[in-house]
């Protein structure tokens, strides 16, 4: 009896804090180990334990880092073969206009030492935020340009596509690519979310066509008043890649689609000098002395170099066949001379740069970073399809630069400055450096 009624006496007494807590945390303990134990039999994170997730410090936060170093192994490569075929290509022709057949080579080397130093910088300092100012007030030079090209430009032939400053003839339209690119993207960024909205005449009609087309179309409307058939092609294929990757909708890119194609012909209806193109690439032998010179040498050219070619600097259709080969139809002598291997060498560069853009842009820090990188690797991708489609006659003769092998300062000068924005890009993007 007395044992009972000390105990009852222990019940009774008041129980310390000391021992509320440590009851309290033994409760919640336990509680979390079940919470856990459901956690791990439900969670597919252990039930699915064959690949490992990657550590979450690999995608690296918005901070200065390296840049891409494929990207710019690749871009030199380019740049190096390019200025040897620039050489090779234009040495008769330089040696013929100006006395000196190195003229173009120097002239490729000057502009690119300059273009680098200039774009260094650019690539050192710049930040992401730059990047969207600069979108803006270079589609505001580049439409300053192409008005002023049109009152003030060099022509040749019918064709007025120029601004003659002297040591360099500057082509606005090459300008216009760029800032095309950089204002859709940033447009696209901005406006997201209402051209995902499905409401009617909104959303991504208004944002994701309307606009975007208002972008585009005023200035393919200015080059279309140069006369540059390749350059309007160019243009309104390089923002339908970008409206496509930016989020408009199918049937509206197809719609875009009509409207360039129904503006093609109509260019072509009212433009002799697009006739012309047209008729001498579907009747290329009917006129082998005119119309057809170009490309028919160009042909010869690709067919002569067979697989080894004939070895840098034996190019015959040089002499004079393929005139100015130092421009759109490098490609050809670049065929002649080096052969099969060494036209598929140029092209296994381009794809492994193209490569390397696609995937800084899938690790680009924002939406407005990816797509201008998307955008202007795809512009280099065109560039050198449709060149090559060219020269071999898949298409008409329109006047397609090779990406730095085509000689021409201000094309390879911005061109080099486009390479700076992808790499400065790289430097903040989430892949390993």
């Amino acid at each position: 009896m007395k044992d009972l009624r000390e105990r009852d006496h222990e019940r009774n007494l008041p129980v310390s804090e000391e021992k509320k807590k440590g009851r309290l945390t033994a409760g919640l303990s336990e509680l979390r180990e079940r919470q856990a134990q459901r956690r791990e039999e439900r969670d597919v994170v252990y039930t699915e334990p064959l690949t490992p997730p990657e550590p979450v410090d690999e995608r690296a936060p918005l901070t200065k880092g390296g840049v891409d170093l494929w990207f710019l192994l690749w871009a030199m490569l380019l740049l190096c073969l390019g200025a040897v075929m620039s050489y090779s290509a234009s040495a008769v022709y330089a040696q013929r206009e100006y006395g000196s057949s190195t003229y173009y080579l120097w002239r490729y080397v000057l502009f690119a030492i300059i273009a680098a130093a200039v774009t260094a910088l650019f690539v050192t300092y710049a930040r992401p935020w730059f990047w969207r100012v600069f979108s803006v007030g270079v589609y505001g030079l580049s439409l300053f340009l192409l008005l002023l090209v049109l009152v003030v430009g060099a022509a040749e032939g019918v064709a007025q596509r120029w601004i003659d400053l002297g040591f360099v003839t500057l082509q606005p339209s090459e300008i216009a690519k760029m800032a095309v690119v950089m204002m859709l993207a940033l447009y696209m960024s901005k406006y997201e979310k209402p051209i995902s909205s499905g409401a009617k005449f909104s959303g991504t009609f208004k944002h994701g066509f309307v606009i975007p087309m208002m972008i585009i179309g005023l200035v393919c409307g200015l080059i279309a008043l140069e006369r540059h058939i390749s350059g309007l092609m160019i243009v309104g294929m390089i923002g339908l890649a970008v409206m496509f990757l930016g989020g408009t909708r199918l049937k509206y890119l197809f719609l875009f689609l009509g409207l360039i194609a129904v503006a093609g012909v109509g260019l072509i209806l009212v433009s002799d000098y697009a006739q012309e193109r047209v008729l001498s690439w579907i009747n290329l032998e009917q006129d082998p002395l005119g119309a057809g010179w170009q490309t028919l040498q160009g042909l010869y050219a690709i067919g002569s170099g067979g697989f080894f070619g004939l070895g840098l600097g034996f190019s015959r259709q040089k002499f004079g066949y393929v005139s100015q080969p130092q421009n759109d139809f490098i490609f050809t002598i670049i065929c002649e001379e080096l052969g099969f291997i060494g036209a598929f060498l140029v092209i296994l560069l381009f794809a492994m740069l193209i490569w390397r853009g696609i995937r800084i842009g899938q690790r680009a820090p924002d939406k407005f970073c990816a797509l201008t990188v998307w955008g202007l690797t795809f512009k280099i991708a065109l560039q050198v399809a449709m060149n090559i489609a060219v020269v071999t006659n898949l298409m008409p003769n329109t006047g397609i630069s090779l990406p730095f092998f085509s000689t021409g300062g201000s094309s390879l000068m911005i061109q080099i400055f486009e390479i700076g924005i992808i790499l400065s890009i790289s430097r903040f993007s989430t892949q390993k450096k």
